[in-house]
C-alpha cells in the first residue's frame, strides 16, 4: 500500500488474526505507521489489510481507525462529527470491502437512508449494526418505505458492473483444492484454485475474491431438530432447508431471533430473550450463542419456519486477498484458506467458507463469485520502488501474487518478504515457489520465524527487530 503523505495517530496495519497478542500488534503496527511516513524515501512497505482511505480534509484528524480500541472509546472521540464520520467510527473505517464498497460509501448511503441493511460491516459485527441502529434513531431517521428509498441515490455496489460487486456476482467453476501443511501440523491450509474464464471477470495484484459459500448441511438438520420443521417446509417456493443452507446466516444469533423467542416463552426465560434483544448478557454466554445455541437454551420452541427465517440474517459473502497474478495464471484465480474449526460450549464449530471449500464442495462446482477492488493496497506504479511485505500464515497470500506480477515484470526494485507460521517443517507455504523468486531475483530477501519450532517463541516483529538497520536502511 502506497504511503499516504500524512497519516491518522493510529494506524492498524497488522490483521487481528496474525499470531501476535494485542501489545505485539500494537508495537508492529506502530513500527510500520512510522516508517510509512518516510515515504519521500522512495520504498513502499506492504502488509496485507487494507490501510484506511483518507476521504475528506477532515479524515487526518479521525482518531477512531483503531478496530482495537473499543466501541464506545471510538464514538466518544467521534463526538460532534457529522452522521456519517459517527457511523464510520462504529466501523472503526477499516476499508476491508466487507460490506461491497468502503466505509465512507456505505455510511452515506445510511446517514441518506439510500441503504437500509445496517449488518453488512462483517468486521464488527452485532455491535457495529446497534450502534448504526442507535445513531438512525438518534439522529430522527429509521426505516422509510420503498417508494422514498427509490427516490434516493442507490447504493454504489448496486450499480456496480456484473462480477464487481457482491450485489451483482457472477458464476465461476471450483477447480481444485491442495492442502499446504506437512504431515503433523496443527493447521489445514489449502491452496484454492477457481476458473474464470466463463465469468469474464478479470482482476489485479492487491484484489479480493468475494464468495458465496454455504452452510453445513449437518448444521442445518440441527437447527430443523431444534424447531421441529420438516425440510421441505415451503419458503417462497423453496424449501426451507435449502433456504437455511443457502440464504441464511447461522453464526451469531440476530438481536431478532432473541425477540422472536421472547414472544414464545414466558417469565424469566422472556426476561432473559428481552435482554439479549437488548445486546445485554444476563448468563454471561451471549458471545458464544450462535443461532443452534440459541434455541437451545430456550427449548423447546416451536416457532413459525417463516418467522425464524425472518428473524434471521442473511448469508453474507467471504471476502478472500488473491493469491495469484492473472499474468501467471490467466483465467485462473487462487486463494490461501486456513480451514477454521474449534470446540466451544461442547460443540464442534466450523467456519462457513472455510470447510465448504475444504471438506463439501466438489470439483468442477459452479460457485458464486465477484471481485472486490482493493482500496489502496498493491503494488508501487514503478517497477525500481523497492518493497517490504509482511504476511504471517495466510497473510503471505496476496505477495505470493505480488512477487509472481513481479516476475512477470521483470522488476528491478528489491523485494523483501516477511513470513511465519508455527513451524517450518509443516507450515512454510509456498516454500519452492519463494525458494523459486529468490532465485529469479523476484524476491530480494526472505526473513521467516517459527514460532513453534524452538523453546522460545519468534515472531515475524521479531525477525524485524533483528534486521532493525537493514530494515531502516531499505526505508531511509
Amino acid at each position: 500500500m502506497n504511503a499516504p503523505t500524512s497519516m491518522p495517530s493510529i494506524v492498524p496495519l497488522i490483521p487481528e488474526n496474525a499470531p501476535f497478542n494485542a501489545e505485539q500488534r500494537a508495537w508492529l503496527s506502530g513500527f510500520l505507521a512510522g516508517a510509512l511516513a518516510l515515504d519521500n524515501a522512495g520504498v513502499t512497505a506492504l502488509a496485507p489489510s487494507d490501510a484506511p482511505s483518507l476521504q475528506g480534509d477532515d479524515e487526518a484528524e479521525a482518531p477512531w481507525h483503531d478496530p482495537a480500541m473499543p466501541i464506545d472509546e471510538r464514538m466518544t472521540l467521534a463526538d460532534g462529527k457529522p452522521l456519517a464520520r459517527r457511523m464510520m467510527a462504529a466501523m472503526a473505517q477499516q476499508d476491508c470491502g466487507q460490506c461491497g464498497s468502503d466505509c465512507a460509501t456505505y455510511s452515506k448511503s445510511i446517514a441518506e437512508q439510500a441503504e437500509e441493511r445496517l449488518n453488512l460491516c462483517a468486521p464488527g459485527g452485532k455491535e457495529t449494526a446497534r450502534m448504526l441502529k442507535k445513531l438512525i434513531e438518534e439522529s430522527g431517521g429509521g426505516a422509510t418505505s420503498p417508494e422514498e428509498r427509490a427516490a434516493k441515490p442507490a447504493p454504489v455496489e448496486r450499480n456496480a458492473a456484473l462480477g464487481y460487486s457482491r450485489a451483482t456476482p457472477v458464476e465461476a467453476s471450483f477447480v481444485s483444492r491442495r492442502k499446504l501443511n506437512g504431515e503433523g501440523s496443527e493447521k489445514i491450509t489449502n491452496h484454492i484454485e477457481i476458473d474464470l474464464a466463463a465469468s469474464g471477470l478479470t482482476y489485479e495484484v492487491g484484489d479480493s475474491l468475494g464468495v458465496f459459500a454455504q452452510n453445513d448441511p449437518a448444521l442445518v438438520d440441527a437447527v430443523l431438530a431444534a424447531i421441529d420443521a420438516p425440510g421441505d417446509f415451503p419458503i417462497g417456493g423453496r424449501a426451507l432447508r435449502d433456504v437455511l443452507i443457502e440464504d441464511i446466516s447461522l453464526a451469531l444469533a440476530p438481536d431478532m431471533l432473541f425477540q422472536l423467542i421472547s414472544f414464545l416463552t414466558g417469565g424469566s426465560r422472556r426476561l432473559c430473550a428481552q435482554a439479549l434483544a437488548r445486546g445485554e448478557d444476563p448468563d454471561g454466554d451471549a458471545a458464544s450463542l450462535d443461532v443452534l445455541g440459541a434455541l437451545e437454551k430456550f427449548a423447546p420452541l416451536r416457532p413459525d419456519p417463516e418467522a425464524l427465517v425472518e428473524s434471521l440474517e442473511p448469508l453474507q459473502p467471504r471476502l478472500y486477498s488473491i493469491s495469484s497474478s492473472p499474468r501467471a495464471h490467466a483465467g485462473r484465480v487462487t486463494l490461501t484458506i486456513d480451514t477454521v474449526r474449534y470446540r466451544l460450549n461442547e460443540r464442534d464449530r466450523h467456519g462457513v467458507a472455510s470447510t465448504w471449500f475444504s471438506d463439501r464442495l466438489p470439483e468442477g462446482s459452479p460457485l458464486k463469485v465477484y471481485v472486490q477492488k482493493a482500496h489502496g493496497f498493491g503494488l508501487p506504479s514503478t517497477h525500481e520502488t523497492p518493497i517490504i511485505m509482511v504476511g504471517p500464515g495466510t497473510g503471505v497470500a496476496p505477495f505470493r501474487a505480488f512477487l509472481q506480477e513481479r516476475l512477470a515484470q521483470k522488476a528491478a526494485g528489491g523485494a523483501w518478504l516477511f513470513f511465519g507460521h508455527q513451524r517450518e517443517a509443516t507450515d512454510f507455504f509456498y516454500r519452492e515457489e519463494l525458494e523459486g523468486f529468490s532465485a529469479a531475483g523476484a524476491l530480494t530477501r526472505l526473513s521467516t520465524a517459527w514460532s513453534r519450532d524452538g523453546a522460545q517463541k519468534v515472531y515475524v516483529q521479531d525477525r524485524m527487530r533483528e534486521a532493525g538497520a537493514d530494515l531502516w536502511a531499505w526505508l531511509d
